[in-house]
């Protein structure tokens, strides 16, 4: 079993040397090669303590199952590869989704170490890695839209509510969201509405106007009834239970372009050298890439390793990586490999 649990950043991995004994995921992929010891991504460690992770593993794993090093990283890596595709299973297949149209995308530290895996598992067509898997999420939060959204409970059927004063809380929500986010933003409305008695409710889009009329709110609610149900219920009362305002500020459109490889980038140059690393089925002399030094176009077979300040992406074998104009990395099958997403 791997998690759920975790160990955080403090104390961390056995591998940080901060007081944790008990193994986790990044102290098996220590041991298993993939994660280089001697240049830790963050910066604020000089090393990973490797006989930590191992000591930690040993004891924990292998020793009660009677596993030895290798196999029983081994391990820790497959349930947690297991554990991640089923979450997938759980929003592709079990609602119908068939994942060999989808693409992953591998974001944070370690995302990018069991991509490889997770595509093999869930039958996923390729992974994106972004160019800073580490911050994506953080690059995010700076470039994307101001977004706020104000809700106020209603919990009236149509028969019983005023308009003038649906009207006043549509005035009162705009109002809210235009101080926080501005008065020029993008401003629109929306209703959670069921028939009366009802558990389950439907997203009204109601448009922008502050001065909807009962008519108009009422034929929405059917339109959008019968586009997810596929039929009317004559007879019973329609009920509004919260109103919605989104108010969307834009911003300036930020140039990928700026986080393109540099022009002078050649595969030759972002080669570190070799090291042994663990695949599926052993251990394998490994090609090390310092992955930013990599130029757009170039195609890395696994297996392989990528490195950067703030992750570290492991090509499994019989994939392919190849970095598009912007810097991002996209694994495919190596029969499949060329097509970018």
């Amino acid at each position: 079993r791997v998690g759920p649990e975790s160990a955080g950043s403090d104390p961390g991995p056995a591998c940080y040397g901060l007081g944790n004994t008990r193994p986790t995921v990044t102290d098996a992929n220590v041991v298993l090669g993939r994660i280089n010891a001697e240049r830790p991504i963050g910066g604020k460690l000089d090393r990973l303590d490797t006989a930590a992770a191992e000591a930690a593993i040993l004891q924990h794993v292998g020793a009660p199952l009677g596993l030895d090093l290798t196999d029983a990283a081994a391990a820790i890596i497959r349930v947690a590869n297991g554990l991640m595709a089923g979450a997938i299973r759980l929003v592709s297949i079990e609602r119908g989704h068939d994942p060999r149209k989808f693409i992953a995308m591998a974001f944070g530290g370690g995302g990018a170490l069991h991509a490889g895996a997770l595509m093999r598992e869930v039958g996923l067509a390729k992974a994106l890695v972004p160019r800073y898997p580490g911050v994506i999420s953080a690059l995010g939060c700076a470039i994307a839209d101001v977004r706020h959204d104000s809700v106020a409970t209603v919990n009236r059927t149509l028969d019983e509510i005023d308009m003038a004063d649906f009207h006043a809380r549509m005035a009162a929500l705009a109002g809210e969201t235009a101080a926080l986010v501005g008065q020029n933003a993008e401003r629109s409305f929306e209703a959670d509405m069921s028939y009366q008695g009802q558990s389950h409710t439907v997203a009204v889009a109601l448009g922008r106007d502050l001065t909807i009329e009962m008519a108009h709110l009422r034929a929405a609610f059917e339109k959008r009834y019968l586009a997810v149900y596929g039929r009317l219920l004559d007879g019973i009362a329609i009920r509004l239970l919260n109103l919605r305002v989104t108010a969307v500020a834009r911003r300036k459109a930020f140039d990928l372009a700026v986080l393109a490889p540099p022009t002078d980038a050649s595969l030759e140059k972002a080669r570190i050298g070799t090291r042994q690393v663990w695949s599926e089925d052993g251990w394998y002399e490994t090609a090390i890439f310092d992955r930013l030094a990599l130029p757009a176009g170039a195609v890395v077979p696994g297996p392989a390793i990528l490195e950067q300040a703030d992750g570290t992406v492991f090509i499994d074998s019989g994939l392919v990586g190849e970095v598009d104009d912007f810097g991002n990395l996209v694994m495919a099958r190596q029969a499949e490999a060329g097509n970018r997403p």
